[in-house]
């Protein structure tokens, strides 16, 4: 049994416009430095850790201020820990993607990632985490702490709670703190913190 706690990466100017990212790659602003600073106060973590992040710069630069702020050294990047590609979508503003591709559940957009093979490759970066972790630090019971993006979490979250969570109206916040408990055959959500 591996713990692992995902944080979403600080914010990014594109987060403030409300613009899609995707795997458009775009830097952490300072509100976005302060929130990485901000979970690294928030992650509750007992013994070693395995610091790992998605390889887009917002998230890699989270899990860096993160690491310095816990002393636990540079992340592991991991493209498996990267947001939803969204195709023609990305950089489209939030208020205006339904309008043009549809409801978010039911949006066909040319060159995005469904979201069954986000959900197929989040669960696949969990147990390879879990993996990773357990060879880095094999005398010990390892947590990993991860950062990555909201489409990938808000997934995770989606697919382990049966559609339940995150509550209607309600998404995945810049800089929140979600521990999942992985083992051999399931994952399952353990915590959400701010």
């Amino acid at each position: 049994m591996t713990l692992i706690s995902l944080v979403r990466h600080g914010q990014t100017d594109w987060n403030l416009a409300g613009r899609l990212q995707g795997s458009t790659d775009i830097p952490l602003n300072d509100t976005g430095r302060r929130q990485a600073h901000d979970a690294a106060l928030a992650i509750e973590v007992d013994g070693p850790v395995f610091l790992a992040a998605s390889d887009l710069s917002r998230a890699a630069e989270t899990a860096s201020i993160i690491g310095a702020d816990r002393g636990w050294g540079r992340p592991v990047l991991l493209p498996e820990l990267r947001e939803r590609q969204y195709g023609d979508a990305e950089g489209t503003l939030v208020a205006d993607f339904t309008a043009e591709y549809g409801p978010w559940n039911q949006a066909v957009i040319p060159g995005a990632e469904t979201r069954e093979q986000v959900a197929e490759r989040a669960f696949a970066a969990l147990h390879l985490l879990a993996r990773r972790a357990r060879q880095a630090l094999p005398a010990s019971s390892p947590h990993v702490v991860a950062v990555s993006h909201g489409g990938v979490i808000g997934t995770l979250i989606r697919a382990i709670s049966k559609d339940t969570l995150p509550q209607p109206g309600r998404k995945v916040e810049n800089g929140s703190v979600h521990t999942f408990r992985v083992e051999r055959d399931r994952i399952s959500l353990l915590q959400l913190v701010r």
